[in-house]
C-alpha cells in the first residue's frame, strides 16, 4: 500500500534501526520505546490488523513469531511481552498489522 508508513520503511523509503530483515518480514526498533528494549516486526506483506488474517495469509504471521523469538534469542532476551493492537480504541496509530516486542522491565498487568 502506497500510503502505509510501515509498507515504506519494509521497502527501506523510510529510515529505521532494522533489527532482521528477509522476504516476508521486516523489524525494527520502536521510535517511541515503552521499555529498554521495544522494537516491533511487521509482515512486508500489507496486512491491516490481526482482524484481517484469514487463512491465505496466516504463514507470514507464524513467520513473525519465528522472527520473534529468533531477534529475542539474537537480543539476549529470554522473557518478553508481544503486544498487537487492533483497531483505533485498542491503540492501533498504523493500519499495518505489527507486533510490538516489549523487554526489559517489570510487565504489570491488567496493561492499560
Amino acid at each position: 500500500m502506497s500510503d502505509c508508513l510501515f509498507c515504506k520503511i519494509a521497502a527501506g523509503e523510510i529510515p529505521s534501526k532494522k533489527i532482521y530483515e528477509d522476504d516476508l518480514v521486516f523489524a525494527f526498533y520502536d521510535i517511541d520505546p515503552q521499555a529498554p528494549v521495544h522494537y516491533l516486526v511487521i509482515p512486508k506483506q500489507h496486512i491491516p490488523s490481526c482482524a484481517a488474517i484469514t487463512p491465505e495469509n496466516s504463514a507470514v504471521v507464524a513467520r513473525c513469531f519465528e522472527v520473534i523469538a529468533s531477534t529475542a534469542k539474537q537480543l539476549g532476551i529470554s522473557e518478553f511481552r508481544v503486544v498487537s493492537n487492533c483497531g483505533k480504541q485498542a491503540g492501533q496509530s498504523v493500519d499495518h498489522l505489527h507486533f510490538h516486542v516489549l523487554s526489559g522491565r517489570d510487565m504489570t498487568w491488567p496493561p492499560g
